[in-house]
């Protein structure tokens, strides 16, 4: 089945820039209502007028431009700034002077923070206090001279700004980071699922060369040598380093990404019972319900491929005369299927040994899929008693991962 790639991506700004886009036609409505109610009091009332129409037909044309860092360019940052600047260098003009005297507002009031705070959020700190000093230096030219409440919000403007300007690259460098994590963590389930693979396969029949070839003697038991050695070095290889993940260079302004490979699961659920009917042989005895014991298909060939790896394992450590038996189990809460056989058992501290040597049968080709799948492998091994192998998915567990999948 052909896997694809699942493309995610996060990001802490969106909220932010919806905000924003909010708040400038917030304040705009607010500045423009400040007008009317002090109508009377302006000298030039007609050059606040046009000044207000400017601003409304701006703001309301520019809103995709604050839809995303990727929209607000550098241009529009500039333009968006002039407008601000422009408007508080036009109150003197319109508005009297005793009322700029008295701390009256300027024409764009409050709404100049919005144009700081898109500074903000587009390039950081920086250009927050880039932006957050001219608007202080136009203010400051209105004013004619640094009063007490120009220079409170002036200071209160430009604190803000750059702490937001701060949280956001905070935020930046956190998704960057987020990202990573899980770009690493699926590289490393992509690891362990190719390990399993090259372990039921490969390496199982590079083992079987070597004893083999050993038994046989001669030109072959030189062929055996060549096998295993080369069985070493690969599973040197599968228990190594972690697989490269993805370095694609993107604009970051939509968010952090991060790339991971699935496999679909399209076909909808399997009888559990069909995959494991193949083990069946003379010595292997399968004992299974009489309903279907369906799962989802991935999941399925998991648990069977679990399975699998658990006879393998009976042959090549119990012998060919070791018995071994397969129960199936639909549970309420989950499925479960037990592998025993009545060989020699494991010694105590012999799969800890395994998993350093670089043998991935008990660590990745059981446990591995199993705690892939959200559920469990136990081993019970008691010397001279056999071998006990637990398997249980519980269902709630492979339901979540299926529609976490699908999305």
């Amino acid at each position: 089945m052909p896997r694809r790639e699942r493309v995610m991506r996060m990001s802490v700004e969106l909220p932010l820039w919806r905000a924003l886009a909010g708040y400038r036609v917030l304040t705009m409505l607010y500045a423009v209502g400040l007008f009317a109610t002090a109508y009377d009091q302006f000298v030039r009332p007609w050059t606040a007028v046009a000044y207000y129409a400017v601003l409304c037909v701006w703001t309301l044309a520019t809103l995709p431009r604050v839809a995303s860092a990727a929209s607000c360019t550098r241009r529009f940052l500039a333009a968006d700034l002039a407008v601000a600047v422009t408007g508080i260098l036009l109150t003197p003009l319109a508005d009297s002077h005793e009322r700029i005297a008295g701390g009256g507002p300027t024409l764009p009031s409050i709404w100049t923070a919005g144009s700081v705070l898109a500074f903000a959020l587009k390039g950081g700190w920086r250009w927050a206090a880039a932006a957050s000093t001219a608007v202080a230096a136009a203010n400051l030219a209105e004013r004619g001279s640094p009063a007490r409440d120009t220079v409170h919000n002036v200071i209160l403007v430009w604190v803000a700004s750059i702490a937001i300007g701060y949280v956001v690259e905070v935020a930046r460098a956190s998704e960057r980071t987020l990202a990573r994590a899980l770009e690493i963590e699926a590289a490393t389930r992509e690891r362990e699922r190719l390990a399993r693979d090259i372990h039921d396969g490969v390496l199982q029949v590079l083992a079987m060369v070597q004893r083999r070839g050993a038994v046989i003697g001669g030109e072959a038991a030189d062929l055996g040598r060549l096998a295993g050695e080369q069985e070493v070095a690969l599973r040197t290889l599968v228990s190594g380093g972690l697989l490269p993940v993805s370095r694609v260079s993107e604009d970051a302004a939509a968010g952090a990404v991060v790339r991971a490979v699935e496999e679909p699961d399209d076909e909808g659920p399997v009888d559990l019972r069909s995959l494991l009917a193949p083990f069946a042989a003379a010595r292997v005895s399968l004992a299974e319900p009489g309903a279907p014991v369906p799962l989802p298909r991935a999941a399925a060939r998991e648990l069977a491929a679990a399975v699998g790896a658990a006879l393998d394992n009976v042959r090549a450590h119990a012998g060919p005369d070791a018995r071994a038996w397969i129960l199936v189990e639909d549970e309420p809460d989950g499925i479960v299927v037990t592998v025993r056989d009545d060989g020699p058992g494991i010694a105590e501290g012999r799969l800890a040994q395994a998993e350093g040597e670089g043998r991935l049968g008990v660590a990745q080709s059981i446990r591995g899929r199993l705690r892939d799948l959200g559920g469990s492998a136990e081993l019970i091994s008691v010397p001279g008693q056999g071998t006990e192998v637990e398997l249980k998915v519980p269902k709630g567990a492979v339901r979540a991962r299926g529609k976490a999948e699908k999305r």
